[in-house]
C-alpha cells in the first residue's frame, strides 16, 4: 500500500530503576544520556497486556504470553489491549499464513472510525516479506491502545508470531515530578506529562492521530502543552523550536496569536532566556497590536473553544461570551507582556500595554455591572487580568464557579485558564474539586492520556474504555496535548514552585495543599538545576533543595491551623517571630503562611508544629434543574394517546427538510442547526407510504400509512457527527418534550442527547445514550424554559431524529 518506510532506530535510552505506578508511561524509567530538539524520533515495541478472542475454539493462546505465538485454527477476532495509549502500529510475523485477514486500531475497546470516511481503521495488513504491517497512513502510526486480528476465513492451520505494537518517541528525559496524599492528582499529573510527550513529533508539538488533520502545531493549543513540557521535562531547547515553529501562524484565530504570546513570556519566565525573547518582541507587539485595533469591533474569531457557551467551536464563534473573552484574554495578553517589558528595561512598550490593559478595563467599568454579562470562560479570562476588583472577582465566582457542573468546560483546553481563575481567587478547594471531575474522571473512564473534550457526567452512561461521543470538534481525540495544562497548574500552584524572576534568578516555593491534601511532593527542573520540595501537613515534616544561582521565598502553609514553632536542620528559627538563622534572611507571617525570605542554596530539613484543626471541605452536590423523565422502547411509532398531547414535531415527515408539525401554543418555535452550507441537519425518507410499526404516525390517531423519516448529521471532519434542535417558549413554564429515534435501516446507531438551556447554555439535564433503537426509542425530560438539544454520533452512522413531541406535566 505505502513504500516501505525507514524504521527510526531503537531507543538510545538506558533502563533506569522500576516504573512508577502512577504513570502510565511504558518507558518513564528510560533515560537517555543528552536528548536535544535536534534529536529524530526513536522506536520501541509494546507487547499486549490483555486479550478477548471472540471464539476460543479458533485461537489456542497458551504460548502467547511465554513465546508470543498464538495458533490459528478458525475464524473469529482477537482484541489485544496495550495497557495505555501509544504512538504507533500494528504488525506481526507468520510464515504460514493464508487465510483472508484485516487487523484494526482504537484509542477505547472497539474499533475506530476513519475520520471522515467514517470507516473503521481496519484494513487487510501489508506483507513485507514475512511481516505483516497494519499500514493506515503514510507515516504507520497512529493513536493506538487497542488493537484487533480479524480472521475472515480458514483455510488451514496457520501461526502468528511476534505480535507487536512498534512505538515512536521523542528522546526525552522526565525532570520534574510530583506526589500528593491524592494519589488521583498524582495520577493526573503524569497522564498530562505523558499526554504531552506522546505528541511530541521530530520538530514540533504535535498530535498522533492521522485523521484529525492535526499534523502540525496549533499555536493556541501548544500553548498549554508547552507550559506542562517544562514543569514535566524540561525542554527548553525544544519549546524555543516550536516557539519559532508557530510565531507566524495563528491558524486563522484570533485567540491563538495572543496564546502565542503567553507561551513567549512562559518560556521566557522559566528559562531567562532574554536573546529569545528580543528577537520576537516585534512580532509579539504586532499580535498584540493586532488585538487593540480589532478590539470591540465583534471580529469574526472564529473559534475560541467547544464547549456550548462558546460557540461550540466553528459553529458560533461570535457570541457574546466569546467576543468578552476575547477582549479579556487581550487585556491579560497586554497585562502579561507589559509585566515582562518592565523586567527587560523595556519601560515604552511596559507603558504602551500597561495603557491599553487600563484602557480597555475601565471602558468595562462604564457599566457598574458590566460582569454580569460574563459567564465561566469570559469570567475565567477576567479574573486573569489580575486587574479585578475584590467585588468583581466576588459576583463572578458567585455566578459562574460554584456551579458543580457548568464551572468545568468542555475542554480541558478552556479549563486551564478557569483553574488558573480559582487559584487567583483563592479557592483551592473548588480548583481541585473541579480537577477531581474532568481529568481525574476521564482516568476513571480508562483513559491514560487526556482527551479533546470531555465531560464528568460521560462516565454514567459509558462503559470502562468505551466509545465516546463524537460531537461538535468532529470525532473525539483521546490523546490531545492541549489538555495538559493541569500538570503545570499542579506543579506551580499545588507543590507551589514557581519562578519570580526570568530564569529562576529568585523564585517561590508558595505550596497550597487546601483542606483535602495532608502531604505534596515534587521537584521543577530550571536552568539552575532541580527544585525539590516537600510538604507533610499531618506529620509536620518538610524539606527543600534548593541548587545552586537561586534564591528562593518559601511559604509554610499554615492549612488553617496556628504554627506554634518551625525548625530548620534543627535550629529554632520561628515561634511567632523570627529566630535569625545562616543562608536565610528574614521571615514574616500572614492569615495563611510562614515566609522565609532569601532562602539560599542548600538542602532543609523543616519541622513545624501545628496547632488546631483544617476544617472539611465541602464539595457542592451535582444538580440539574432540568429532569430527566426515562425512555419509552415500547410506544414505537403509534405515539398519539402517549406522547405529543399537546403538539408535535415530526421531521421532514414532508420531504425536502419540511416537518409536518403542530406546536403547542407555549411553544414559539423550533429549529436546527447543523455546520455545514445551509446550517441545517441533512434529510432523508427512508420508507413512505408503510405500515410499519416503527414509523411515526403521521397524526394522534396513530393512523396508518406511515413514512419513516429523520433528519441526520453525516459524519466528517468537524461537519458532522452532531446538530441541534433549539425550542424556543413563548414564556416561562413547566413542560414535557420528548425526542424519538428509531435505527431504521440497522446501522447500530448509538446517539448521545445533550440538553441546554437555551439562553444560558448551561447543561441542565444529565446525557444520556440511545441505543438499541433499531424499534424506535423516546426520551423524555421535563423543563421551565426554552432548551437546546444536541445529538450526537457514538456509533453507527450518523446521529439521526425523527420526531418532538410536547406535553405538559400530569398533576
Amino acid at each position: 500500500m505505502y513504500a516501505q518506510i525507514q524504521r527510526y532506530p531503537s531507543i538510545s535510552a538506558n533502563k533506569n530503576g522500576a516504573l512508577n505506578p502512577f504513570s502510565p508511561d511504558p518507558i518513564i524509567n528510560y533515560h537517555w544520556a543528552d536528548p536535544k530538539a535536534s534529536d529524530d524520533l526513536q522506536s520501541y515495541q509494546l507487547r499486549p497486556v490483555k486479550w478477548i478472542i471472540s471464539n476460543p475454539a479458533s485461537f489456542n493462546m497458551n504460548d502467547f504470553k511465554k513465546s508470543n505465538v498464538i495458533v490459528v485454527k478458525g475464524r473469529g477476532d482477537i482484541c489485544f489491549d496495550f495497557g495505555q495509549e501509544n504512538a504507533g502500529w500494528l504488525e506481526f510475523e507468520s510464515d504460514d499464513l493464508t487465510d483472508s485477514i484485516t487487523m484494526s486500531i482504537s484509542e477505547f475497546n472497539q474499533p475506530a472510525y476513519n475520520g471522515s470516511s467514517r470507516k473503521f481503521k481496519t484494513l487487510a495488513p501489508v506483507k513485507h516479506g514475512n511481516t505483516y504491517r497494519l499500514e493506515l497512513n503514510p507515516e504507520l502510526y497512529e493513536g493506538v491502545r487497542f488493537g484487533w486480528i480479524h480472521v475472515l476465513s480458514h483455510h488451514h492451520t496457520w501461526h502468528i508470531k511476534n505480535f507487536r505494537l512498534v512505538c515512536q518517541i521523542k528522546p526525552i528525559n522526565y525532570q520534574g515530578s510530583f506526589s500528593c496524599s491524592d494519589t488521583l492528582l498524582t495520577r493526573i499529573w503524569y497522564t498530562g506529562a505523558y499526554t504531552v510527550k506522546l505528541n511530541l513529533l521530530k520538530n514540533y508539538f504535535g498530535a498522533i492521530l492521522m485523521d484529525r488533520g492535526d499534523r502540525f502545531s496549533w499555536t493556541g493549543d501548544a500553548h498549554p502543552a508547552q507550559a506542562a513540557s517544562m514543569v514535566a521535562f524540561g525542554n527548553y531547547d525544544f519549546v524555543r523550536q516550536n516557539i519559532a515553529y508557530t510565531s507566524t501562524q495563528s491558524n486563522g484565530i484570533k485567540s491563538y496569536a495572543l496564546y502565542w504570546v503567553l507561551s513567549l513570556i512562559d518560556y521566557y519566565k522559566h528559562t531567562g532566556d532574554t536573546a529569545t525573547l528580543e528577537h520576537y518582541i516585534a512580532n509579539a507587539c504586532n499580535k498584540l497590536d493586532e488585538a487593540y485595533r480589532i478590539y470591540g469591533t465583534n471580529p469574526n474569531l472564529e473559534f475560541y473553544g467547544w464547549d456550548e457557551r462558546l460557540g461550540a467551536g466553528f459553529e458560533h464563534p461570535n457570541s457574546l461570551e466569546t467576543q468578552n473573552a476575547y477582549k479579556m484574554l487581550s487585556i491579560r495578553a497586554w497585562k502579561a507582556f507589559a509585566a515582562v517589558m518592565h523586567s527587560c528595561k523595556r519601560t515604552d512598550l511596559q507603558h504602551k500595554y500597561d495603557n491599553y490593559a487600563r484602557e480597555k478595563m475601565d471602558a468595562f467599568r462604564a457599566d457598574s455591572s458590566w460582569f454580569k454579562s460574563v459567564g465561566l470562560h469570559a469570567g475565567a479570562d477576567a479574573i486573569t487580568t489580575g486587574l479585578l476588583r475584590a467585588n468583581e472577582k466576588k459576583a463572578i465566582y458567585e455566578q459562574s464557579f460554584t456551579n458543580r457542573i457548568n464551572r468545568v468546560s468542555f475542554s480541558p483546553f478552556n479549563q486551564y485558564f478557569v483553574i488558573q481563575a480559582f487559584a487567583l481567587l483563592n479557592k483551592y478547594d473548588d480548583a481541585l474539586s473541579s480537577i477531581r471531575d474532568l481529568w481525574g474522571g476521564q482516568i476513571k473512564y480508562g483513559a491514560t492520556t487526556f482527551f479533546e473534550d470531555y465531560r464528568p457526567s460521560w462516565n454514567a452512561i459509558i462503559r470502562h474504555n468505551g466509545p465516546v461521543p463524537n460531537n461538535q470538534c468532529g470525532f473525539t481525540s483521546l490523546c490531545h496535548p492541549w489538555g495538559a495544562g493541569v500538570t503545570k497548574w499542579l506543579s506551580e500552584e499545588v507543590l507551589g514552585i514557581k519562578p519570580t524572576s526570568p530564569g529562576f534568578a529568585t523564585f517561590a516555593i508558595i505550596p497550597h495543599l487546601g483542606r483535602t491534601l495532608t502531604r505534596v511532593s515534587g521537584k521543577m527542573p530550571t536552568p539552575k538545576g532541580i527544585i525539590g520540595a516537600s510538604f507533610n501537613v499531618a506529620s509536620g515534616f518538610c524539606t527543600l533543595s534548593i541548587p545552586s544561582g537561586t534564591v528562593g521565598r518559601v511559604g509554610i502553609p499554615k492549612i488553617e491551623k496556628n504554627i506554634s514553632r518551625i525548625q530548620i536542620n534543627g535550629v529554632l528559627v520561628w515561634d511567632g517571630r523570627y529566630h535569625s538563622m545562616a543562608r536565610i534572611a528574614n521571615a514574616e507571617q500572614d492569615d495563611q503562611f510562614v515566609y522565609f525570605i532569601g532562602v539560599q542554596p542548600g538542602h532543609y530539613k523543616i519541622q513545624v508544629v501545628y496547632r488546631g484543626v483544617t476544617p472539611h471541605y465541602i464539595e457542592p452536590p451535582i444538580y440539574y434543574p432540568a429532569k430527566y423523565i426515562g425512555l419509552d422502547s415500547t410506544t414505537q411509532g403509534s405515539w398519539g394517546g402517549v406522547h405529543g398531547k399537546d403538539g408535535y414535531v415530526l421531521c421532514n415527515y414532508d420531504g425536502n427538510g419540511h416537518d409536518k408539525q403542530l406546536l403547542p401554543s407555549y411553544v414559539a418555535s423550533v429549529h436546527y442547526y447543523n455546520i455545514n452550507s445551509n446550517h441545517l441537519p441533512l434529510h432523508i425518507i427512508w420508507q413512505a407510504n408503510n405500515h410499519d410499526n416503527r414509523a411515526l404516525a403521521p397524526n394522534a390517531f396513530n393512523s396508518f400509512p406511515r413514512t419513516a423519516a429523520c433528519l441526520y448529521a453525516m459524519g466528517g471532519d468537524q461537519v458532522g457527527y452532531t446538530f441541534t434542535t433549539t425550542i424556543a417558549l413563548k414564556n416561562e413554564r413547566e413542560y414535557r418534550v420528548s425526542l424519538y429515534f428509531v435505527d431504521w435501516d440497522n446501522k447500530g446507531r448509538q446517539m448521545e442527547i445533550e440538553m441546554f438551556d437555551a439562553t444560558t447554555l448551561n447543561l441542565i439535564a444529565p446525557p444520556k445514550i440511545v441505543r438499541d433503537c433499531h424499534g424506535g426509542v423516546y426520551i423524555t425530560y421535563s423543563y421551565n424554559n426554552s432548551v437546546k438539544f444536541r445529538i450526537n454520533m457514538v456509533r453507527g452512522d450518523n446521529a439521526v431524529l425523527s420526531g418532538i413531541f410536547f406535553d405538559s406535566p400530569p398533576k
